[in-house]
């Protein structure tokens, strides 16, 4: 008897001892742990789903980028090069040449240019060339550049759909983009039950896209720079990010309240004023090292060829630089077709021109002057090539870290500078992505108000919780959500891509008889 009591105490202790280890253990977890173990079954599911792989070689290849890239190179030969073909005629419309005010729309050219880029130019063009430079050498900058060239003509077909299928309201606001060209294009193809099945794919992943990729991830990249530049751990934001998540979901409520010319207002502003800065700067540091472009230049074209680049050889060199541009400039996700829908104009293919001209700004101009200023700063005399290994293993936040010493090499105050930018950037990027997030979500649930209100507060909750954790299972599914789009787009795209052709054929004849006239 005494020793079954004995053995039944040893029981006890041993079990509270374990339930005192679990409780401890509970604890200790943060939200983050929490959050991470409950998204990580699905966005496991996910990145098997999104992103597998086909062998090509000795490389497994994303088949979303073979996707994307084959989709580009297509429309670059279908369009008749319309990248290189409509380019004077694209600046010549953006300036306002072409501009009738008596057309349908609520923004003018410039404006929708300046609400795509927005969501496109930012953390891609500062972090990601950084990424792709210190796993690939500076070979991947040409294939970064050349990704952007045949994105361009992506950008035009998928922008002319989105203003060619708009659905206009009754108080003139308009809705575009794929949800529209998929169902109602290849609705006239006798294609209506692929179309609708394609367009609910597409607002569903685009929906997720504009929860994670275009908020939280922007808001959280965001906070840590702003923690960075005002002392680390003594900032007052650390471990209190929450506090500057709520500043700027009040400032992101506010301006999304008015709609597409709220955040056009917004945007046309600030974009142009970021870019120039950071161009500016960009050019500054060129200038200072105008002896070493040539050689610089000659880094990134061996380098792209290299059998021994530093990432898998030219093969892996080739992937990087276009998996890092697609990441960049969105061409094919058809997210920026939403934004040029709204364009006032008539004539779609006026639209989708303008359009190719996002790829050129965000990845073949400005993620080139980038990538120059990092050559010069770690593969010249000045810092050595180890700066690489701390982009290659630590994301974003240190692709930006290595973007920012790059500057500081020669402008030394420039980080301040570009923590500013990040953060600028980042208020863009969500505004517009919570357009586009707003236009899936009527299209799937209605545009009442209620519905609309729904969405905009759920949008603006999550700044605050994006700049609270740093749950990467959040983020990977948000990236993973915005790929997602480019399956239904592309396919929709090649459905769709003859009767762009007729149309760009019908307008530039009328461009050039002078039927579509100039107003300026």
């Amino acid at each position: 008897m005494r020793s079954l009591l004995s053995k039944s105490l040893l029981l006890i202790v041993a079990l509270l001892s374990s339930t005192s280890l679990l409780a401890q253990e509970a604890a200790e977890r943060t939200i983050d742990d929490v959050i991470n173990d409950f998204m990580e079954p699905i966005t496991s599911s996910m990145m098997d789903v999104i992103f597998f792989t086909i062998p090509i070689g000795s490389m497994d290849i994303p088949f979303v980028l073979v996707w994307l890239i084959v989709g580009a190179l297509f429309f670059t030969v279908y369009m008749g090069f319309i990248n290189i073909k409509g380019f004077k005629h694209a600046i010549e419309v953006v300036s306002g040449k072409y501009d009738n005010p008596d057309d349908a729309g609520e923004v003018s050219h410039f404006q929708a240019l300046t609400a795509a880029l927005s969501g496109t130019v930012g953390v891609g063009n500062i972090a990601g060339v950084a990424i792709a430079i210190s796993l690939g050498g500076p070979g991947a900058t040409f294939w970064m550049i050349s990704a952007g060239f045949i994105g361009m003509s992506s950008k035009f077909v998928e922008c002319t759909l989105g203003l060619k299928y708009r659905k206009e309201m009754p108080d003139g606001s308009v809705s575009g983009g794929p949800m529209y060209y998929l169902s109602q294009g290849l609705a006239k193809q006798g294609k209506a039950r692929l179309g609708k099945i394609l367009a609910v794919i597409f607002a569903i992943a685009c929906i997720g896209g504009s929860f994670g990729g275009g908020n939280m991830v922007q808001i959280n990249q965001a906070t840590q720079q702003l923690i960075d530049v005002t002392g680390g751990e003594a900032s007052m934001f650390f471990e209190r990010g929450w506090i500057f998540g709520v500043i700027m979901a009040v400032i992101v409520g506010a301006i999304i309240i008015g709609g597409i010319k709220s955040i056009a207002r917004v945007t046309d502003k600030v974009v142009p004023f970021m870019v120039g800065i950071y161009v500016l700067a960009a050019l500054i540091v060129i200038g200072v090292n105008i002896e070493n472009v040539g050689w610089a230049f000659e880094q990134i074209f061996v380098g792209a060829f290299s059998p021994d680049a530093m990432y898998g050889g030219f093969v892996g060199v080739l992937v990087l630089g276009f998996k890092r541009a697609a990441f960049s400039n969105e061409a094919g996700i058809g997210s920026a077709s939403i934004a040029h829908s709204a364009a006032k104009t008539d004539e779609p293919v006026s639209e989708g021109i303008v359009a190719l001209l996002e790829p050129f700004i965000d990845t073949v101009v400005i993620c080139t002057m980038t990538a120059l200023v990092i050559i010069f700063a770690n593969y010249g005399q000045y810092t050595p090539v180890e700066a690489f290994d701390a982009a290659s293993t630590g994301g974003n936040a240190a692709g930006i870290g290595l973007t920012s010493s790059a500057f500081a090499e020669t402008i030394s105050w420039f980080p301040v500078v570009l923590s500013v930018a990040v953060i600028l950037f980042a208020l863009s990027t969500m505004i517009s992505w919570s357009y586009y997030g707003i236009k899936a979500w009527t299209y799937l649930f209605g545009d009442s108000k209620a519905s609309i209100t729904t969405y905009k507060v759920i949008f603006c909750m999550l700044i605050v919780v994006g700049a609270a954790i740093s749950a990467n299972q959040v983020f990977d599914f948000g990236d993973a959500m915005i790929f997602a789009m480019c399956f239904p787009n592309v396919l929709g795209l090649y459905f769709l891509s003859k009767e762009v052709k007729i149309d760009l054929k019908s307008y530039l004849a009328r461009i050039k008889s002078g039927e579509i006239k100039a107003y300026k």
